[in-house]
């Protein structure tokens, strides 16, 4: 029998890399909250949202990605900075450093916020 040691936060990002929505998805409880500002709707609450802004970040996405730096974990808490390196649909590329604040129960994320340096565009 083999044992998955990932933590959710690592299952996520190797599922939204493969844009494989289904896995990506069962790394969340269902009442789980997302907060990105990258999304039209930056706060998602529950898995029907984060279901609707994986597939709109899928949808213009040609290829995500993301290098991890570091991880830290603590109980049921834990920090991912990573540098992300998106392509978009277009050709286009974002290269950027984030951090993603995340809380567990049970292995499955509870809440998930990103973090990045610099401010959103504005309204």
């Amino acid at each position: 029998m083999t044992v998955d040691t990932q933590t959710p936060i690592e299952k996520l990002v190797r599922a939204f890399a493969a844009k494989d929505l289904s896995q990506a998805l069962d790394c969340f409880t269902e009442d789980a909250l997302f907060f990105d500002p990258h999304y039209p709707q930056p706060q998602m609450q529950g898995k029907v949202a984060i279901q609707e802004g994986f597939q709109f970040a899928f949808g213009i996405l040609k290829q995500p990605g993301f290098t991890v730096r570091h991880l830290w974990t603590a109980d049921n808490s834990g920090a991912l900075e990573v540098d992300t390196n998106h392509v978009f649909q277009d050709g286009s590329e974002a290269h950027f450093p984030q951090v993603f604040v995340f809380e567990t129960r049970d292995n499955l994320l509870t809440r998930l916020q990103a973090y990045v340096p610099y401010p959103p565009p504005a309204a």
